[in-house]
């Protein structure tokens, strides 16, 4: 498995509801463990813990769930496990909270479990993907670009013509506008916090049933120069994004 695919797969695991049984297993088919390892974890002699509730893959990970509010307390226990003493990564979560720690740089991440997606980098070591600090830094871009190639599969999806020859030049285009207004957000190209993802939030219906208008006027006014912005007849939240040359 490589980045974006393993980002995928732990941003799965987070949106579905906490299985604390399963946890510890699920965390490890996302970095891309074969079903036979996880079998013999869940039911052979590979599982070695001597952590109430803990799967240990001997020289990896050491992985415990406990009961809400413990998550440090078990931490400290996996940290001090004999058994842990070749593990790379010790990880403690009550399904509220999520802690670990690189045991050879010290390193460690503590944050809310629907959070951790967002820290994946921290554990590509598992998957046997060189965890420099740049490919660390990089999680979230590349937890953009998983996301945006699950919306390109959707939109193929539930518009299949878009994916043939003749459309999918048009398919293109706009997946490169979509990532163009992206980038401006975040790096204040555009005036204002988040002000594209603001602006289709706020102004599409619930059901997202005029989102492709709005989405049309956006793009409409970030064409037309500021010259030509008095005739275009813009309304008050597409103004922003005309040009300013």
């Amino acid at each position: 498995m490589n980045a974006v695919e393993i980002e995928e797969a732990i941003s799965n695991l987070a949106e579905q509801p906490f299985d604390a049984a399963n946890f510890p297993y699920a965390f490890l088919e996302a970095f891309g463990n074969k079903e036979t390892t996880i079998k013999r974890l869940r039911t052979g002699g590979e599982n070695k813990s001597d952590v109430e509730n803990g799967v240990l893959q001997r020289n990896n990970i050491h992985i415990a769930v406990c009961s809400l509010g413990n998550t440090n307390t078990i931490l400290n226990e996996l940290r001090s496990s004999p058994a842990t003493a070749k593990a790379k990564f010790i990880l403690a979560t009550d399904g509220l909270d999520f802690e670990a720690e690189d045991l050879t740089s010290g390193e460690t991440v503590a944050c809310t479990y629907q959070d951790f997606p967002n820290h994946f980098g921290f554990f590509l070591a598992l998957a046997g993907i060189s965890t420099v600090k740049q490919i660390r830094e990089s999680s979230f871009d590349i937890r953009a670009t998983s996301r945006l190639n699950r919306l390109y599969v959707e939109l193929l999806r539930s518009n299949p013509e878009w994916g043939k020859p003749e459309r999918r030049h048009d398919m293109n285009h706009f997946m490169a506008r979509l990532i163009f207004c992206f980038f401006s957000e975040d790096t204040d190209i555009f005036n204002g916090d988040d002000l594209f993802t603001g602006t289709i939030e706020q102004m599409s219906a619930r059901d997202a049933s005029d989102i492709d208008w709005v989405i049309s006027e956006i793009f409409r006014a970030m064409n037309t120069k500021l010259e030509d912005r008095a005739s275009g007849n813009f309304r008050p939240w597409a103004i922003a994004y005309a040009r300013r040359r």
